[in-house]
């Protein structure tokens, strides 16, 4: 019997082992979640915390190789970031990347000073001296680029900004922006008195050369002044002028680890500033040329000076148009035409 009442004794202690083990197992397996959530949680409110600290300070926070891994790579993240990769330092003799670089403090600034402002998203930049390992992190060579880093997840394909094809001006990135992030973002540029003091100014002399000749205004009902008026607005505005207003591109654009300077863009669906000026000169050049043909036929000069006037005429449309074919073909990829050059 006592025997017995021992072996009982000794099952009843197992079981209750038993019991205690899978109660303190179940403790610790509803402990551990809640544990983990709220080490999340302070992770993620110290990072919020860090970078609101950095954002009152400075609208573009500007971020090396630790801050990149730290608050952009590593997770847990709640907010969404917007980085420009770019090379401001002046031995980089990137020209493009410090016109993007205004347009971004625009946006940064926009954004920082709205009443809308929240720490959904946030704005950074990382320089090519300052955080060469991110560069290399990411695979880049070019700059400036400017990609979207979700909260959650890697950045896509879309979340790369399309720099060569939309510009960098700030409304076109605050779109961009609003694309990736449902943030609507209202650009306040600072006033810029040049416009209007230029036009004064112009005006001013205008008037003033008027006033110098109100004898003799003859020359306000000349045909050629008109002319000459009409073909030059004709010509900035079939340049592509007003694209560039729109969409604001970079001047050219400036191969970083080559250093190649490009003035065409490659594309039919962009170009550059450089470009629209190189295409203005050669349409004036193709017109002056049209024009001295012209006069070579009516106009009344001795037969020397009408030889010389055609062959300048010839030789202005026939070399500037081969010129300007040629650039329609290094846009337009497989345009089999070309007259010269190819």
């Amino acid at each position: 019997t006592g025997v017995k009442r021992v072996l009982v004794c000794a099952r009843c202690n197992r079981m209750w082992d038993k019991l205690l083990f899978s109660l303190l197992f179940l403790l610790f397996c509803c402990h551990e979640p809640g544990h983990a959530q709220k080490k999340k949680e302070t992770l993620v409110s110290e990072k919020v915390s860090q970078m609101m600290e950095w954002a009152s300070k400075r609208s573009v926070i500007r971020m090396n190789g630790d801050k990149f891994r730290r608050f952009v790579k590593a997770p847990p993240r709640n907010y969404s970031m917007v980085i420009m990769f770019t090379a401001l330092q002046p031995h980089r003799q990137c020209g493009v990347c410090r016109q993007a670089d205004e347009e971004f403090q625009v946006l940064a600034n926009s954004w920082r000073y709205s009443s809308a402002f929240t720490n959904k998203v946030f704005f950074a930049s990382v320089d090519f001296d300052e955080g060469s390992d991110v560069f290399q992190m990411m695979n880049m060579n070019s700059a400036p680029t400017f990609i979207h880093f979700p909260f959650k997840g890697k950045p896509r394909k879309s979340d790369t900004y399309e720099l060569q094809v939309r510009g960098f001006a700030a409304e076109q990135l605050a779109r961009w922006v609003a694309d990736r992030t449902d943030v609507q973002i209202r650009i306040i540029r600072p006033p810029n008195y040049a416009g209007p003091l230029l036009l004064g100014f112009m005006l001013a002399v205008i008037g003033g050369l008027a006033y110098l000749r109100r004898n003799n205004l003859e020359f306000l009902f000349s045909k050629n002044v008109w002319a000459f008026s009409a073909l030059c607005f004709t010509l900035i505005m079939t340049s592509g002028q007003m694209w560039n207003h729109i969409r604001g591109p970079p001047y050219a654009h400036k191969n970083p680890s080559t250093g190649q300077v490009s003035y065409i863009h490659g594309s039919s669906q962009a170009q550059f500033v450089a470009e629209t000026h190189i295409v203005l000169l050669f349409n004036g050049a193709v017109t002056a040329g049209m024009v001295l043909l012209c006069e070579a036929a009516t106009g009344d000069m001795d037969v020397g000076k009408r030889k010389m006037t055609c062959v300048a005429g010839i030789f202005l449309v026939v070399v500037f148009f081969s010129w300007l074919l040629s650039i329609f073909r290094a846009k337009y990829h497989g345009y089999p035409y070309s007259f010269l050059i190819s």
